[in-house]
Parts: structure tokens; sequence; C-alpha cells
């Protein structure tokens, strides 16, 4: 029986790894933006060479059977929070909707925001840091998993900017508002 269980958790890992290669292999830059530098991003492999700040929040990249999630879904943060996107399982990147950066074709961050693109992790626990300033509505995306819905929504601050009041355009995610209200939405309770 414990090899039974063995070789089926082998084969559902393998099948995950595959499919999350799979979508790798598509246009994505997976330099993780080095031609373009951020200074308030930064990324780390499972080492922990690079640790989350106290202040930070964490998401989840997950990959669960056939789904590919973040989670929380939807997160509110104050200005100057820096982020920590950490890849739970699979092969995962965080990309912000802004038209060039990575497959998007649409911005959806508040105008004068800094875009991010992490590199493609494969290794679970390994993270990418990106600190929100600007106040806002801010929609991202994983760039292998974005045609299959793999997206996620922060609020800085206060709800605003060119993702208010829409979908974006490659999944669903909770209401602005609704995120202010309750901090962060689960994906399980989305």
């Amino acid at each position: 029986m414990e090899r039974r269980q063995l070789l089926k958790t082998s084969g559902a890992a393998l099948t995950a790894g595959l499919v999350g290669m799979a979508g790798c292999s598509g246009g994505s830059d997976d330099t993780g933006g080095a031609d373009t530098p951020q200074s308030t991003d930064s990324q780390s492999d499972s080492s922990g060479s690079s640790s989350s700040p106290v202040d930070g929040t964490t998401v989840q990249m997950v990959t669960e059977g056939g789904e590919y999630y973040f989670d929380p879904i939807g997160l509110a943060v104050d200005p100057g929070t820096t982020v920590t996107f950490e890849n739970e399982s699979g092969s995962h990147s965080s990309l912000s909707y802004q038209d060039g950066v990575g497959q998007a074709s649409t911005t959806r961050i508040p105008e004068g925001a800094e875009s991010w693109e992490s590199q493609i992790f494969t290794e679970s626990g390994a993270t990418f840091e990106h600190t929100f300033e600007t106040s806002g509505t801010y929609d991202y995306f994983c760039g292998p998993h974005k045609s299959l819905g793999m997206v996620g929504r922060i609020v800085v601050g206060e709800p605003g900017g060119p993702a208010e009041g829409s979908m974006p355009p490659d999944g669903d995610v909770p209401e602005s508002q609704t995120i202010v209200d309750s901090g962060s939405v689960a994906y399980s309770d989305f």
C-alpha cells in the first residue's frame, strides 16, 4: 500500500511539474526582469538567501491537482508594504499587468506605480518580493499559467486605478472593496 501511494504521489508531482514546465516554454522571459531591475524587488531560491521583512505579507503560488492559484487571491496592504510571493508547489512567477511586462497587453496597476516581473520559480520555497508604494488596485498573473486563470489582486491603501471596477482579462478576482473589508481573501473562499 505504501508503494502504491508513493507511486501515485510521485506521478502527480511529475505530471504537475511537466505541465508547469510546458507553460514555461512560451514567450515569457525567464530572466526575472534582469534587463529592467527595480530597487524594490528581490528574489531568492529555497536556500533562503533573502528573507521577508517583518511587516511583509506572503502570497503563496500553488499547483494543486489541476488548479493553479495565488493564495490569498486578494490582499489589502498599506502603502510601503513589502509582499513576498512564495512558490509553494509547481512552476510559477508573479508579474504585474503592465502593458509590455511578460505577456501583459493591458495595464491594470495604478498610474505611476512600479511594475514587477519575477523569474519562473521551480523550487518550493523560492521567493520574490515587491514593495508597493503607490495606493490603488493592482492585478497580477503567473506567466506560465495566465491562460489558465492564475491571477490575483492587491489593494494598496484605497481601491483605484485602471483595474478598479472590472476583472483581469485572464480570470476572476475578488472585488477591491471586499478585499479591503476583509484584509485578505483566501483562494478557497473565493
